[in-house]
């Protein structure tokens, strides 16, 4: 819940460049489709249509157009929870609207990079970049904005006298309190701040902020900000009066619902489940189970619908590109073909049409080849792997009465083994990126295997030069990790999992710990897949140490030279 967001989730903002007379029917068809779709909230639609025009735009003359159309990109991702897509649009962004004289747009973008870092929770990058947009020519009100939000990243990081340093001289001023908005949101927050460092007025910060949104002379939609002092009052009164507490909870989550807001909902569900018993906390956590399954579902398709699109048409772009060269090569040997000698030409013809047919044959054949080696591969590993679990799944469901609950558990757990067989040939066969955003699709990855009953933790990944380690390094430690997690999800029964980097010298130490089960080495290494895991590090001249006791974790120990 930030204070601020001029740069996310926001309306579309266009400022007429005079002197644009370029245009052409198909990119203000696609254009105008992007708009349309975006401001029905039809994110999907949006993206594709935002997509094709900016294949086709030509951004120097189309400039308004241009950050529009990447502006609908940047926010259908953001919206759909994919920050690493987004991200790397936002870098793609920059890296034009940095050479113009815009100084609007350079604030606009370094403010969305910086907001979309807070939603990853890389709060020293988004303070970084909101300063940046500071930097720039715009308005008081737009930079107000990035200063609040600084304070807020601070607040984020608990570092709250930091954040009161930036918000009590803001509430000093005398245009501020003008500001209904403005002056709510910052009374909240320093409440907020002041109740964390034990200040005893917090509450009279906190209650004023609730009244002045609830008496806000404005349009309804404007309560929204009333999610944020309900979950600051939450906070208040859990130490104080467990009984409102439980009231500005169901408050937050009926606000949520008002609004459709899936974030806020699952956070009042999850205070709820806190303070709840009995029927109350099974039908508090079957919503939240419920809730979270579909948004995860929903934001999975999103990611994996933008890529395959952005894919898609990267390609077609490269494969239009390769027309049009061919095609002004034409066009350039008919313009020389008065001064060359018919001979000439008909051999240079017939020599360039062979060079040409025996590449095209050549390329075909290698893909057809890299192909039909990757479609042995993962069959072999979906027959070896998979294919037996189900036909076993299969028979047992025929066989056995699934009203037994033994049976059903035993079921369930054949499926549960059958999916994650499943994912990860998926997650094998799939790139990993070893470029800018390595370090953010690492981080993705880790996190993506926390959930409700294990907590998943990384200490020291920012602080890596990433830069400096080779791309095959990198595959390494991506994929080792990767193992380890699946194992821990598999077989650890652990609640904490810790994933530690560090540098020491001229090697990268990397740390695995688990407090689960445990396991004994010289039974458990082969069968829970640690060797392969072993031979990785092995293979890039890594060490690799096992510690394990039965009932007291695991604990694995890695030094890569880099």
């Amino acid at each position: 819940m930030l204070l601020l967001t001029f740069c996310s989730c926001q309306k579309k903002e266009e400022v007429v460049l005079k002197g644009n007379t370029y245009k052409t029917k198909q990119v203000n068809q696609y254009y105008k489709l992007a708009n349309d779709y975006y401001d029905n909230s039809k994110y999907d639609s949006a993206f594709y249509y935002a997509n094709k025009t900016k294949l086709i735009i030509n951004p120097e003359k189309e400039f308004t157009k241009y950050t529009t159309t990447m502006f609908i990109l940047i926010t259908s991702q953001q919206l759909q929870g994919d920050y690493s897509g987004a991200e790397s649009t936002i870098v793609e962004t920059l890296s034009f609207v940095d050479k113009s004289d815009h100084d609007g747009y350079k604030w606009k973008f370094y403010g969305m990079l910086a907001s979309n870092y807070s939603n990853l929770h890389n709060y020293d990058e988004a303070i970084h970049y909101h300063k940046k947009a500071i930097s720039f020519n715009v308005s008081k009100i737009k930079k107000l904005s990035d200063v609040l939000n600084i304070a807020y990243a601070y607040s984020r990081k608990k570092d709250y006298k930091k954040a009161l340093d930036i918000y009590e001289p803001i509430l000093r001023d005398p245009e501020i309190k003008k500001n209904k908005y403005y002056h709510s949101n910052l009374l909240n927050n320093i409440g907020y701040c002041y109740f964390k460092i034990g200040k005893p007025n917090a509450i009279i910060y906190l209650n004023k902020s609730l009244e002045m949104n609830y008496n806000m002379d404005s349009t309804a939609d404007d309560d929204y900000d009333l999610t944020s002092n309900y979950h600051y009052l939450y906070e208040y009164y859990l130490i104080h009066d467990k009984k409102k507490a439980v009231k500005y909870a169901n408050l937050l989550y009926q606000k949520g619902t008002q609004y459709n807001n899936p974030d806020d909902r699952l956070l009042a569900l999850s205070l709820l489940i806190k303070n709840s018993t009995g029927e109350e906390l099974k039908k508090h956590s079957l919503n939240y189970v419920h809730l979270n399954d579909s948004i995860t579902k929903v934001r999975q398709k999103a990611k994996n619908y933008f890529a395959k699109l952005k894919y898609d048409s990267k390609k077609e772009k490269e494969e239009n590109l390769k027309l049009k060269a061919e095609k002004e090569l034409r066009q350039e040997l008919e313009k020389n073909k008065n001064i060359i000698t018919a001979f000439t030409l008909v051999i240079l013809t017939i020599t360039l049409g062979f060079i040409f047919y025996c590449l095209i044959e050549k390329n075909k054949k290698e893909k057809l080849q890299t192909a039909y080696n990757t479609e042995i591969r993962i069959a072999k590993k979906l027959h070896d792997e998979l294919a037996n679990d189900i036909f076993q799944t299969i028979n047992f469901a025929e066989t056995q009465d699934l009203s037994s609950t033994n049976n059903t558990e035993k079921l369930l757990g054949n499926l549960d083994s059958i999916y994650l067989t499943a994912r990860n040939i998926s997650r094998e066969n799939s790139l990993i990126e070893t470029g800018n955003l390595f370090e953010a699709n690492l981080k993705e990855m880790i996190y993506s295997f926390k959930n409700h009953s294990v907590n998943v933790m990384i200490n020291g990944l920012d602080n890596i030069d990433w830069s400096n380690i080779t791309n095959f390094k990198k595959i390494t430690i991506y994929r080792v990790l990767q193992e380890l997690l699946v194992n821990m999800k598999k077989h650890s029964k652990c609640n904490l999992a810790i994933v530690s980097f560090k540098k020491q010298e001229n090697n990268l130490l990397l740390n695995y710990f688990d407090n689960g089960i445990g396991m004994n080495i010289e039974i458990n290494i082969k069968k829970n897949g640690l060797k392969n895991v072993e031979n990785r590090i092995t293979a890039i001249n890594g060490n690799f140490t096992f510690d394990s006791k039965v009932s007291n974790g695991v604990k694995i120990n890695m030094i890569i030279p880099i």
